[in-house]
């Protein structure tokens, strides 16, 4: 595939997000053909099976622009050793309706950012779990599980460690390649 568009989550709704800041460096170092952005999910209301019916505007809105991209990449900080719950709250409304899940065959990387050493690892797994189950086909490797120090990721996106960079663009060309290969497949799907 030669041009990409490749939507992503922040899973964190903090102002001063370091998960925020690993999503804008991928926006940053995404490599020519490849367009990285944002699927917000602020303004999801919490999921309830009373809006099957009839779903509000800011669930209507976060499935098309699933619906829209070639590939996500879920940027997820780890809380209580899993997943934040703003985050689960939008993988539940992207189930919904039933039979009509975003993820069914999109391919999804996940990454993650922390100061600890394991960074989010068992965040990370809990969410490859639901990723599974949502039969969305996941990148493998390398795993995206991101150290931060004081400094390493700028406002604008900049990292200023050479060996962090070098990773993040290897990681990125690594999904790039796992959405070129489910590309004939979803456009057959969806003919």
């Amino acid at each position: 595939m030669t041009n990409r568009t490749i939507g992503y989550i922040v899973g964190s709704l903090s102002s001063t997000s370091i998960n925020r800041r690993l999503a804008k460096s991928l926006e940053r170092l995404a490599p020519e053909g490849t367009t990285l952005v944002e699927i917000p999910i602020a303004d999801l209301p919490f999921y309830s099976p009373d809006h099957d019916g009839a779903f509000p505007q800011a669930a209507r809105d976060f499935k098309a622009a699933l619906a829209e991209v070639d590939g996500v990449i879920i940027v997820t900080p780890e809380y209580s050793r899993s997943i934040p719950g703003v985050l689960k709250n939008a993988l539940d409304w992207s189930v919904r309706p039933y039979g009509q899940g975003s993820f069914n065959g999109k391919p999804t990387a996940v990454i993650g950012t922390s100061g600890g050493g394991i960074a989010t690892a068992a965040a990370q797994q809990h969410l490859k779990a639901i990723l599974s189950h949502m039969n969305a086909p996941t990148l493998g490797q390398p795993e995206g599980y991101v150290q931060t120090t004081p400094g390493l990721f700028a406002d604008d996106g900049e990292v200023t460690d050479d060996s962090t960079a070098a990773f993040l663009v290897g990681y990125l060309e690594a999904f790039g390649g796992l959405v070129d290969r489910y590309a004939p497949e979803r456009l057959t799907v969806a003919a």
